[in-house]
């Protein structure tokens, strides 16, 4: 008997689901480490090295992943599909890390990473080792091999998160004692930015080991005739998903060009990051539910109509929630900051704004689903260029007088736009009854629940987080009240 598609498809998200979800919470847990171990400087310029490293992913994988399902579901020997893919990806990595390697002393100079030439050399290989195996990826989710897949996923985060410990915990030690140890050809004498890509490039080393034996199957073959159809296919699917990958992460290399005389960039970056870091607690919980709610906004058996008040009903739920988080890591935060190290809590402040920020993108995948249930997806990209557009304005007039503070409220305004502009035209395309008033009410009572907490007058830390344990129980008595549920119900 043949699965149900709809079930084989929900419980293979949640398998995806969980690798990633395992990645951004790890990479949660070294912010302790960084921003105590690091100075804001050290940690800005690893921020820059990684955001180049999520643009270029996106460039040099040109789209093929997606193109491997199109073609590989409608050709009769689909191990051709992937062959053409692993060719044109492989040979493509291959001059990159070259590249790379031999401009590696003039790209550390111009970028200003004196002796640090060998951080250019690991970012090639995590690019050459990711772009490969992101199309062998590919092939397992094509083939259904969802354990196989998280599995090895979650095999590179705790090889990752090995490296890390080893680096800052052990290898500074036993570099003072060894000084003429061979680890000095690859990384410095005391922590620096370069042991965090240090460590990802280890990671991807253990990956492609042990992926070695899936990749000796392979049998490369050049079908140019349907290489050509795959490109013509995947390339605008890569200038299509490169305004979404801009927008969250562009603004990190524009500190360099943009940040306020007077101050270094990579210190300004540092500390942006680290408060960036502390709203990605929001960003988990709006992976776990994309994860969760793909399957069922594509899901049938219901009409179009039961659907729609579905998907509303939905909205309301998502954003009553996500004001819920917001205000637990706004209430608390004077103990969750102290997850920083001193030096960078004073980019607490602009948490808040990218917890809003977030919780609108989150708002936002919810209202874009029209586009991609309509099939009108060619929108989607106008969309994202226009928040793309606004996120490039905000910080190139403002970042220069605000810094960092400048770049967080672009990230508010930017997912704002795209969220007000996919209403508009859903309203026009795909029409949902969203009942924005109690939408909206949830989000401004949580709004003003936090701003009554910021007038409070000083008090002892024990009265303190009580009375915001007691503003966040109203809120939740407000929003079972809102929907009609009563807490007798609840218990049941």
């Amino acid at each position: 008997m043949s699965k149900n598609p709809l079930k084989q498809l929900a419980g293979e998200t949640v398998v995806y689901g969980m690798s990633s979800i395992l990645a951004r919470f790890i990479n949660f847990v070294f912010v302790p480490i960084y921003t105590r171990v690091l100075s804001t400087s050290e940690y800005g310029l690893a921020t820059e090295v990684l955001a180049y490293i999520a643009i270029l992913q996106v460039v040099f994988t040109l789209g093929l992943e997606t193109g491997c399902f199109r073609y590989a579901n409608k050709h009769d020997r689909p191990h051709e599909v992937f062959s053409n893919a692993l060719m044109t990806v492989g040979i493509l990595s291959v001059i990159l890390l070259l590249g790379l390697s031999l401009g590696s002393d003039q790209i550390s100079r111009l970028m200003g990473y004196n002796g640090f030439r060998n951080v250019i050399i690991y970012v090639g290989a995590i690019l050459a080792i990711d772009n490969f195996t992101a199309i062998l990826f590919a092939k397992l989710r094509f083939l259904h091999k969802a354990f196989k897949f998280a599995l090895l996923k979650t095999i590179k985060i705790l090889s990752e998160t090995a490296f890390n410990l080893i680096l800052f915990f052990f290898v500074p030690s036993y570099l003072a004692k060894h000084p003429g140890s061979f680890l000095l050809e690859f990384i410095s004498p005391t922590p620096d930015f370069s042991y965090i890509i240090f460590a990802i490039f280890m990671s991807c080393i253990v990956l492609l080991i042990i992926m070695l034996p899936d990749i000796l199957k392979i049998r490369l073959k050049l079908n140019g005739t349907l290489w050509k159809q795959m490109m013509l296919y995947s390339l605008p699917l890569m200038i299509a998903g490169l305004p979404g990958v801009l927008n969250d992460f562009i603004d990190r290399p524009m500190f360099r060009l943009f940040s306020p005389e007077g101050t270094v960039w990579s210190s300004e970056l540092g500390v942006f990051q680290a408060g960036a870091k502390l709203a990605t607690l929001m960003m988990l919980f709006i992976q776990m539910f994309r994860f969760a709610a793909e399957p069922f906004f594509f899901s049938k058996g219901e009409s179009e109509d039961v659907k729609k008040k579905q998907y509303a009903d939905v909205m309301e739920h998502f954003t009553a929630f996500s004001m819920l988080i917001f205000l637990g890591l706004m209430l608390y935060m004077g103990i969750i900051g102290l997850i920083l190290g001193k030096n960078f809590r004073e980019g607490i402040d602009i948490v808040p704004i990218m917890v809003m920020a977030y919780v609108i993108l989150g708002m936002n995948f919810n209202v874009s689903m029209w586009y991609k249930l309509s099939g009108k997806t060619n929108y989607g990209i106008l969309i994202t260029a226009a928040g793309l557009l606004v996120t490039l304005l905000l910080n190139i007039f403002l970042m220069p007088l605000y810094s960092y503070h400048a770049a967080a409220w672009g990230h508010l305004a930017s997912y704002t736009v795209m969220m007000l502009i996919s209403i508009r035209l859903g309203n026009k395309y795909y029409p949902i009854p969203y009942r924005w008033g109690k939408v909206f009410g949830f989000i401004v009572v949580g709004l003003i629940i936090y701003g009554i907490t910021l007038i409070l007058p000083p008090m002892n830390i024990i009265l303190k987080y009580g009375i915001h344990t007691v503003l966040i129980l109203l809120y939740i008595i407000y929003y079972l009240k809102i929907e009609k549920i009563s807490i007798w119900k609840l218990k049941l």
